[in-house]
């Protein structure tokens, strides 16, 4: 058998269903503080398909292929002649510079033979805290797990560089005040009523961990944050920083009017920020960064051109000019609506009515070339079935800080799929499989 890099993660992906996830360790995780332990208690039946309970592995070669994707990215979407090239198109809130560069960015990739493809983009990828919770509640079932587990035995390193970014957006934001550095002293976690957000128990996980860290945290809707006499408060907290989590990326909405204020008047840090969404996150930049002219155009180095054509796939702005040469290639395409986000009304070219295609022509769409997602065997209950997955690559300032796997069925990531949801990424070798391995795989029980 030929050896590819990523022959051993293939083979543990398609032939090992081990049950790695120890349910009542993640429930000890989950309510390590007294305030979440009604969350713990009751998260398995108002989430049940929060968490699934399978790993997902990746070689090596695959890691260091999206660490490598990531970086590239992030250097041309930082480049002068990219801001000067996009930020005419966006709102008027966007084109200050108040320092922050804006967490938890999202790379979502496909893995596939020829390399990692990039899927999406997102300012503001929810998952982090609950994935760094489930990597602490996984069990060892063989011995391939031990050396990909190893690298995060100790999560609190990983907890601390989370707060470690924040305290890093507070002081990018002084210093583009001129003023000196100082302890960040008070977050506010905001969407929109939060307690009935899918993600609300992350909210709860990060205001914990900022309180263990001597950070003064609330979870508040964007309806309770009032400008008062230069300073943002949420009911008496006076606030240094927002973590913004609404999908009003550019905080046009007139529930945001206070929220927006303090942002453009410089009276709150807020991360992440409509100016990141305009630079880095507008679907458009799905089109842009697969044109070889464009890349070059814009002084992108000639080694992160070759990455970014690599692994970006093809993409096109659906117009009246090109409708007819698309609909008949449909099969072989994604269509997203450019101002989209959390895979809503996106639609698989195959599965495409031509009442929906009249919708889209209508519509602002962009049509993505077709990458299947890999796939992970799993067993759920008696029944072995295969689910989809992506890798979605947590990162800051242009480094991963942590590689988590949506598993699921249907056209795209969802929590609603039996024996799906998040799954921790673990790293394996480039190697071939071991003969002993491969004897035993496909393996059908939750341990092998």
């Amino acid at each position: 058998m030929q050896h590819t890099p990523t022959a051993l993660a293939d083979a543990l992906n398609h032939g090992c269903r081990c049950q790695t996830l120890d349910a009542a360790q993640l429930q000890r995780e989950l309510g390590r503080d007294a305030g979440l332990r009604d969350v713990a208690d009751t998260l398995a039946v108002t989430h049940p398909h929060l968490f699934s309970n399978t790993a997902v592995f990746a070689s090596q070669a695959t890691v260091q292929a999206v660490q490598a994707a990531v970086a590239a990215l992030e250097r041309t979407l930082s480049l002068p002649a990219w801001a000067q090239q996009v930020l005419p198109g966006a709102s008027a809130l966007a084109q200050a510079d108040h320092g922050p560069l804006g967490v938890f960015m999202g790379y979502d990739f496909h893995i596939t033979p020829q390399g990692p493809q990039l899927i999406e983009i997102n300012t503001n990828a929810g998952g982090a805290m609950l994935n760094a919770v489930l990597l602490r509640a996984q069990a060892v079932c063989c011995g391939l797990m031990n050396p990909a587990l190893n690298a995060y035995r100790n999560m609190a390193t990983l907890e601390d560089e989370f707060v470690a970014m924040f305290q890093a957006e507070w002081d990018l934001f002084n210093r583009a005040r001129g003023q000196a550095p100082r302890a960040l002293r008070s977050i506010a976690i905001v969407d929109e009523a939060p307690q009935s957000q899918y993600l609300a128990p992350e909210f709860a996980l990060f205001a914990e961990l900022f309180q263990r860290h001597g950070i003064q945290a609330v979870v508040a809707d964007p309806s309770n944050l009032q400008l008062r006499d230069g300073v943002l408060y949420s009911g008496a907290l006076a606030l240094d920083l927002v973590y913004n989590r609404l999908t009003d990326f550019d905080l046009s909405e007139p529930i945001h009017a206070a929220l927006a204020q303090a942002y453009e008047k410089d009276v709150v840090a807020v991360s992440p920020h409509p100016r990141a969404h305009a630079l880095r996150a507008n679907k458009q930049h799905l089109v842009t960064l697969g044109q070889a002219a464009t890349l070059q155009a814009l002084g992108v180095p000639p080694a992160d051109q070759q990455t970014l054509l690599a692994t970006v796939p093809a993409c096109e702005r659906v117009s009246v000019d090109n409708a007819a040469a698309l609909w008949e290639q449909r099969k072989q395409l994604f269509f997203k609506p450019l101002d989209g986000f959390g895979a809503r009304a996106v639609y698989r070219g195959d599965k495409l009515t031509k009442k929906v295609w009249e919708q889209i022509q209508q519509g602002d769409y962009i049509a993505q070339a077709l990458v299947p997602p890999p796939l992970r065997a799993i067993q759920v209950g008696d029944a072995a079935t295969e689910l989809k997955f992506d890798l979605r690559a947590y990162t800051y300032a242009g480094k991963v800080q942590l590689l988590a796997a949506r598993t699921y069925s249907g056209q795209t990531t969802n929590f609603r799929t039996e024996g799906g949801g998040f799954a921790p990424v673990m790293w394996v070798p480039d190697a071939p499989v071991p003969p002993a391995l491969e004897e035993r795989l496909p393996c059908h029980s939750s341990n092998c």
